[in-house]
């Protein structure tokens, strides 16, 4: 085996996916099948279990991800010492970041991070903000952009940049540009395209119910940036973050149409784990890391 075939692994582990792995490392699906087979023959045991419709780890494969893991983090570790000098910070630090965080979010973070830690190289992973917290939690990412809740996250640090609230985007000139009425009539009259799952979610599901209101749903996907195209179709109208529309490439081609304060506002900001673990490359990264974070509050 080589560390080739280890960050495979330990990619697999962490998504528990097959195609979504193999399109992160580089691999055709059957390419990565034909890899893990040859793992678990050198291991002489199996290390996931598989069928139609899900992957898990067995105990001795969890117990092959800890050791990648901590191959892969020894392996940063030297390589860094070889690049470094003296102090300097160095290594990649991974951010998990929707690409409207990326536009909205990331830039004066990264500005200042460059600035003042050069030889950190950024690896990000965009996608769903509701995939944000899983991310960190399985160390895919040391460092998320995320929507925080108002009673915070159990075990991580928050640091709330923007404060948005939660409105209705419609493309203009199509059908539902001109929708009017109260938060409920709209709501019960005019296709939405929902978020499946998150914060934003949570907040439409809970307001529906305490206003026994039946929602007309056209569409329901993953991440702002698809609720966005299918927005553009005409199809309906979708709920979003407002900070979605003033950001990025949705500023024009698009009307907001006012959920009062039916749905409320939430916080937009960065969130890690409480606790410093990892290689010595990491530790140092998460310091540095929190240096620049505490110069943003």
């Amino acid at each position: 085996m080589d560390f080739f075939e280890l960050n495979a692994f330990l990619n697999l582990s962490q998504t528990l996916h097959f195609a979504r792995t193999a399109e992160k490392v580089n691999l055709s699906p059957s390419a990565l099948s034909r890899l893990i087979s040859r793992l678990e023959e050198e291991a002489g045991t199996s290390l996931l279990e598989r069928n139609n419709r899900e992957v898990k780890l067995t105990p001795a494969g969890a117990e092959f991800a800890r050791f990648a893991k901590k191959c892969l983090e020894e392996q940063e570790d030297i390589l860094n010492s070889f690049r470094s000098s003296g102090d300097e910070v160095s290594g990649t630090l991974h951010v998990y970041a929707s690409v409207t965080a990326c536009y909205s979010i990331m830039p004066p973070f990264l500005k200042s991070l460059s600035e003042k830690y050069p030889k950190i190289h950024l690896e990000i992973e965009t996608g769903d903000p509701a995939g944000a917290v899983n991310a960190v939690k399985e160390g895919r990412a040391e460092l998320a952009v995320a929507a925080i809740p108002e009673s915070g996250l159990s075990g991580f640090d928050t640091l709330p940049i923007r404060h948005t609230p939660l409105v209705f985007a419609a493309s203009t000139g199509s059908l539902w540009e001109k929708a009017a009425g109260s938060p409920q009539d709209i709501v019960s009259s005019v296709p939405l395209i929902l978020p499946k799952t998150g914060l934003a979610r949570e907040r439409f599901d809970t307001w529906v119910q305490s206003r026994n209101v039946k929602p007309v749903i056209a569409a329901e996907t993953e991440g702002n940036e698809a609720i966005m195209a299918l927005v553009q179709l005409g199809i309906g109208i979708g709920l979003i973050p407002h900070i979605v529309l003033t950001n990025g490439p949705y500023k024009a081609g698009f009307t907001c149409l006012s959920a009062g304060n039916a749905l409320g506002y939430y916080e937009v900001g960065f969130i890690q784990k409480k606790e410093i673990s990892g290689s010595e490359s990491v530790k140092r990264i998460r310091k540095a890391v929190n240096e620049i974070l505490s110069m943003m509050r």
